[in-house]
């Protein structure tokens, strides 16, 4: 068998730096260590100031930190080092360029080390990808909830799951080689009540609002018709310029989407050509189409119309736009306000936190991402074809199914080019 490269990395910000962090990582990194200090190895896992030396003719690289962390009881499940430099540039350079003359020592590729702990077995795909989301994470939300999957909630529960169907699989079996048929009743009420409440352990959470919505934030869409003030409250709402305005009806032609976050709660604030009855040319006519679109697409549904022609939904928020020049009647809107003076825009951002919180996760509940979600709706689908059935054999093959879902979940079984796509879209040294 040949030995796998030991690979290295900075691990830390881009220097200069106070401090810069070179890991490394498989069955060479003690070899390096040895060469670099020429000298003893530290006892594992305690930090210990070295003088590290050029391999070659002993000059001083640097004074630094050392970790030695033998395997497999490490991050990647490999040897592993750590030095802890000083953070210049020119050190930091010295040092990769000195490992990169070791014999079966490289740089690391993006995601290289957190590939080798997930082939390694020590976190399953579930954890990787929560991984990557929380180096992502821009709101606390969008924190926790990497930082709950990370630590593996659900991994922990797939597992009891994965137990549960390999009990009921084995018991299956046995009635169907060995038991008789005064038996076959008692045993097959039992396999039915597990199956049904493993699928109700699984629709509880695929009740969950998804990831993306974490991720993406919460599509809040403007509408109404021309000159009704949407883009200048998208410019309040988002503290900028983000759109063009002018008395001019039909200015905006196309969708303007802006990431904003209140609260800590991720929003993508649309603002939408105006709609009305005729188009004056093609151009605005494909802009009330897309408009259109968001509508259906929308979380929350900010409506600056006629508050009598607002879509019927249980998130619209009919809006008395433009107070300040503009009489409104209170009772025939939600929340009257005026972009331009700053009257009820308060009111309305509490009231778009009030109401995102009601379609995002609630603190302890893991939001699944499309890729797991999926994973999770075919094993749903499979313990509803196995309760669905009378034919035992059939029962079997609909466990053996959700099984096998639940090893695409934690990436037992995949492809490739999947893992490639999720690892590679990781920063070099993670």
């Amino acid at each position: 068998m040949v030995e796998r490269d030991t690979i290295f990395a900075l691990s830390s910000g881009q220097p200069p730096a106070g401090i810069a962090v070179v890991r490394l990582s498989g069955p060479g990194a003690g070899r390096a260590v040895d060469a670099l200090i020429n000298g003893r190895r530290p006892a594992p896992r305690i930090a210990t100031v070295r003088k590290l030396l050029h391999p070659d003719d002993g000059s001083p690289l640097d004074e630094a930190l050392l970790l030695w962390l033998p395997g497999p009881h490490t991050v990647t499940g490999e040897d592993m080092a750590e030095l802890h430099l000083h953070g210049s540039r020119a050190i930091v350079a010295l040092m990769l360029d000195t490992l990169g003359r070791f014999e079966g020592l490289r740089p690391a590729l993006a995601g290289e080390f957190t590939r080798r702990a997930f082939e390694n077995g020590r976190i399953d795909l579930i954890e990787a990808e929560a991984l990557g989301d929380l180096l992502a994470a821009e709101t606390e939300d969008q924190r926790r909830n990497a930082m709950l999957l990370a630590s593996g909630a659900l991994s922990r529960v797939i597992e009891a799951w994965r137990k549960e169907l390999l009990q009921l699989s084995a018991r299956l079996e046995a009635i169907l080689d060995f038991s008789d048929e005064d038996s076959v009743g008692e045993d097959d009420h039992a396999i039915r009540s597990g199956i049904a409440g493993l699928k109700s352990a699984v629709d509880k959470w695929l009740a969950v609002p998804p990831a993306e919505r974490l991720r993406d934030g919460i599509r809040v869409v403007l509408a109404g018709p021309p000159n009704a003030g949407k883009s200048t409250l998208l410019n309040a709402l988002v503290g900028r310029d983000a759109a063009i305005v002018t008395p001019i009806a039909g200015t905006t032609r196309d969708l303007i989407e802006v990431p904003v976050a209140f609260g800590g709660v991720p929003f993508l604030i649309t603002d939408t050509a105006g709609l009305r009855d005729v188009a004056s040319d093609a151009v605005e006519a494909i802009g009330m189409q897309r408009a259109a679109a968001a509508l259906d697409s929308a979380d929350i549904l900010l409506w600056m119309g006629n508050p009598e022609d607002a879509p019927i939904g249980s998130h619209v928020v009919r809006l008395g736009a433009q107070s300040d020049r503009i009489r409104r009647a209170p009772n025939a809107y939600d929340l009257i306000l005026s972009a331009t003076t700053g009257q009820g825009v308060d009111a309305l951002i509490a009231r778009l936190i009030d109401t995102a919180r009601r379609l995002l996760p609630r603190e302890g509940e893991g939001a699944l991402n499309r890729r797991q979600r999926s994973c999770l709706m075919l094993m749903q689908e499979a313990l509803s074809g196995a309760a669905g059935t009378s034919d035992l054999i059939l029962t079997a093959e609909g466990l053996r199914a959700a099984r096998a879902a639940l090893d695409a979940l934690t990436g037992r079984v995949g492809t490739e080019d999947m893992f490639d796509t999720l690892f590679g879209a990781f920063c070099i040294g993670k």
